[in-house]
Parts: structure tokens; sequence; C-alpha cells
């Protein structure tokens, strides 16, 4: 199994400077390049605070000039957001200026409240259709010249400057609906899955769905899984409750931002009262500490010993989740020099 990291810069308050939040994602992508991590994630994300990623290509173009040998990926650009001779431009700038080390993840974007903003009018539910149209086209305009006549955009012959370092830059999808899995398979994307708080079973899901569609599309290569989970490491099993109380405190927060339930006040959404929580029992304890990756070392090798099990290629240590920075730190030490090993 291999590992990649994701990460955003992220205030829960503003008591946080944010120079120091900054300082702080380079350190720990800078600690991942050293461990063994294969692939940083950065996302993008607009007028929050809690994900602080308004061009992840300008943040890769940051990291690659901070990094020798992680490898530096979209997780994903939302591609309503874009025009796809811009996005195929900027991401080529990267895999150059990093000596081909991108990898080049697009979805169609999370919340419904940034679509409000960046795509009035356009619902969260109908965005995939504008991934499954920009996805060939920037493939299209990295190997030459290109016209397009499509649904969302249209526009006379173009090309990708510059084009990628690399000759086949690895693509990712964001999946978990069983239309996406055979849109990867049959164009040949690797797929990053997200269980959310959910437990092994939404893992095994996913995994059937992918499986499902390798099988449903004969002589097409399988595609690379990479799952991810929100991971906090401490060295005590009596700290478990740390990473519990920020992540029912962060969660609370996400609740707002997918179902748009409460205000967003200068960048900050607010948290939804408990009691307001119609999926209450996904906030307990116990069930965050056993779904997530948290634990000790030796806990969380035991966790993603059962990922490995189902079939799952590689992991990616979602950070932060409101943990403390002095914490964020020592949990991916403690995963770089314990958990990492074991896999080798």
């Amino acid at each position: 199994m291999k590992f990649h990291l994701a990460i955003n810069m992220e205030r829960i308050d503003d008591t946080l400077d944010m120079r120091d939040v900054a300082r702080h994602t380079l350190e720990m992508v800078q600690m991942a390049d050293a461990g063994g991590f294969r692939i940083a994630w950065a996302a993008e994300h607009h007028a929050l605070e809690m994900t602080i990623m308004p061009n992840p290509f300008s943040v890769l173009s940051w990291w690659s000039a901070h990094t020798n040998n992680i490898r530096l990926g979209t997780a994903v650009i939302a591609a309503p957001y874009w025009h796809p001779i811009k996005a195929a431009g900027e991401a080529a700038f990267v895999d150059l200026i990093s000596g081909g080390r991108l990898e080049f993840g697009i979805g169609s974007g999370a919340y419904q409240r940034e679509f409000d903003r960046m795509r009035p009018g356009l619902k969260q539910t109908d965005a995939w259709r504008y991934m499954q149209e920009m996805l060939p086209v920037i493939r299209e305009l990295w190997k030459g010249d290109y016209e397009h006549k499509g649904e969302f955009w249209s526009f006379p012959t173009a090309t990708s400057c510059p084009k990628p370092l690399q000759k086949e830059v690895p693509v990712w999808v964001a999946a978990r609906a069983p239309i996406t899995y055979d849109y990867a398979v049959k164009h040949g994307c690797n797929i990053q899955s997200w269980p959310l708080t959910r437990d092994m079973g939404e893992a095994q899901l996913y995994m059937d769905r992918l499986n499902e569609a390798v099988a449903n599309n004969p002589g097409a290569k399988r595609p690379t899984m990479a799952m991810m989970r929100h991971t906090a490491l401490y060295d005590r099993k009596e700290d478990w409750m740390v990473p519990v109380r920020a992540a029912q405190r962060q969660l609370s927060q996400f609740e707002n931002l997918f179902k748009n339930m409460g205000d967003v006040e200068n960048g900050f959404p607010k948290s939804i009262p408990f009691d307001q929580l119609g999926n209450r029992a996904e906030y307990d304890p116990e069930m965050l500490s056993r779904n997530l990756m948290f634990g000790t070392p030796d806990e969380v090798i035991a966790k993603l010993k059962e990922y490995e099990a189902i079939g799952v290629d590689e992991f990616i240590y979602y950070a932060s989740l409101g943990l403390g920075l002095k914490e964020q730190k020592r949990s991916l030490e403690l995963f770089c020099k314990e958990v990492i090993p074991a896999f080798a």
C-alpha cells in the first residue's frame, strides 16, 4: 500500500494567523515528502476559511519549489468553475516546473453554496456533466491543436501552452456513484473515494462498484483505487477523544455546507447545533474513533490492513480536521516513522 497526503490551509476561527497556517501546510507537505508519501493533494474551494484553496495549481507550484520527490495533485479541480484551455495550461505548467510530478484530479465540485456564487443557477447534482465533457477536451489540448464544439464550451482551434512534461499525465476522478466508476474505467482514470464518517461497509460498497465497472468493461485496465479518511495518530490510547472533539466541531460545519443549513460569516461556516442534526448517530464519539483513521500507530496499522484486504491500493491521509497545528505534526510524524514502514 502506498500513501498520499491531502491537506488544505484551514482555519476554524480567526484566532490563527493566516501566515502560520500557510507555513504549517508547506511544512506538512515537506514532512510527507521526506517520510515516503507518494502524492500530496490540494483541493479547490472558494470563500471558505475551513478549506482555503482558491487555485490548487498555485498551491502545487508553491509546493513544487520546496519538495524533491513527492508527486503533486489536484483533488480535485471543480470543472464547472474552469475553461478547458485555462485548466489545461495551468496543469501543464505545474507539470513542467515540478519536473513531471503532476497528478491531475478533476471532479464536479462539492458544496451548493459554492455553486451559488461561482456558477449561479447550476445545481451541484448536475455538475458531473461538466466534468465528463471537460476531461477529454483537456487531454486533446495537451496533445496539440484542437477545436471543440460541446454542450458547455465551444472554441476555435487552440492548444495547451505549455505542454505537460509527462507523455501521459495520470488522471484521477473523485467517485462515489456507480456512473462515475464506470466513467473512470472507460476513460483510463484512477479513482479517489471518500466514505466520509461511515463504516467499512461503505468502503466495501465502493470497491464493489469498482469491480462491477471493471467487469462491465472487458479489456479495460483496472484503475488505481485510493481511499481517503480523516487521519489522526496519537501516542497514548487515553488521548482518543482529542481528534474526536475536533472532528465533531468541524463536521458540524461541513453539515452546514453540504445541506445549506446555516450562515457563513466572513468565510467561517456556523456549526449546526447537535439537536438540529437529523444524522446525529454519525457524530457518536466511539463511532467516529472507530470509522475514521484515528488511533495509536498500531491501531492505525490494523485499520489500514483491513482496507488492503478488500483491495484498496493506496490510502489518502486527510490531515487537519480542526486539530491544532502541533497535534497535526505529531500525527504525521508518527505515521511516517511507525506506519509507513509496516507496509514497505
